[in-house]
């Protein structure tokens, strides 16, 4: 058999099926993997996605049979994960690491803006028709997310004395930032949602890659340098960085 026909998807062949467990239905995303030996179930909880993996000779029928087989594990996983969080009227979300209310102002003007009462919590003033809360509470974290990220990348490229070429905000699943040997940096908005010292030290580890393009001990000698909260940054990141995903996902993960 020809290689190239080992890794041909079949035009009908489903990109997604429903496994169900105890009256509930879970979508599995299924992925073929050149490399893969076996069939692999995992659970990306930033998109609260289920993905199967299997080989490239792997069957679509073998594929379900091995899902709906450890369908109690996809149940016990996906309840776990913590509850998402959309934004809508009423909902809570942290902004720099405090936490904000969204309030809906129908029929005033602007778009997007904080209050912080004599009394109570803080807000985030939304105007506009309801349908247009979730996007427009989107496009504000966005950028208020580049605005900060901008600022403490430029603080720490001088710090360390480099150039920055270009810096993006994207909604990066996998991680907190990234950097180029070209000097573009890339961040997560999401890291508007924590507090300031955690934004500001992941400015400092992506522009010291500039310098250091691994984790070596240089490289954290000049992060420490730069960032005396590198550490408990961190700290904080491992114990709430999940947490941060949850944030504006559709009502329908919820």
């Amino acid at each position: 058999m020809p290689l190239r026909a080992l890794f041909y998807r079949r035009p009908s062949e489903p990109q997604t099926f429903e496994v169900e467990f105890d009256q509930a239905s879970f979508a599995v995303r299924v992925r073929r993997h050149r490399q893969a030996r076996r069939y692999t179930l995992r659970i990306q909880a930033a998109t609260r996605e289920v993905i199967l993996t299997m080989p490239p000779r792997g069957s679509l029928r073998e594929a379900k049979e091995f899902a709906q087989k450890h369908g109690g594990w996809i149940a016990a996983r996906m309840h776990r994960l913590p509850q998402a969080v959309p934004f809508a009227d009423g909902t809570i979300v942290p902004l720099r690491g405090v936490e904000h209310r969204i309030a809906h102002r129908s029929g005033v003007r602007g778009t997007v803006w904080t209050e912080t009462p004599s009394h109570g919590m803080p807000l985030l003033c939304v105007a506009g028709d309801a349908p247009h809360i979730e996007r427009r509470v989107g496009d504000y974290l966005r950028r208020e997310a580049a605005r900060d990220l901008d600022a403490a990348s430029r603080r720490a490229a001088d710090e360390l004395g480099v150039a920055i070429r270009r810096i993006s905000v994207r909604d990066q699943s996998s991680r907190w930032g990234s950097c180029s040997t070209t000097g573009v940096l890339s961040y997560s908005w999401r890291l508007i949602l924590a507090p300031p010292f955690v934004l500001n030290y992941l400015a400092v580890h992506e522009v010291a890659h500039l310098l250091e393009m691994n984790h070596s001990a240089r490289f954290w000698r000049l992060v420490k340098r730069v960032c005396a909260d590198s550490d408990r940054a961190k700290t904080w990141l491992d114990v709430h960085g999940s947490d941060l995903h949850r944030y504006g996902l559709p009502v329908e993960a919820c």
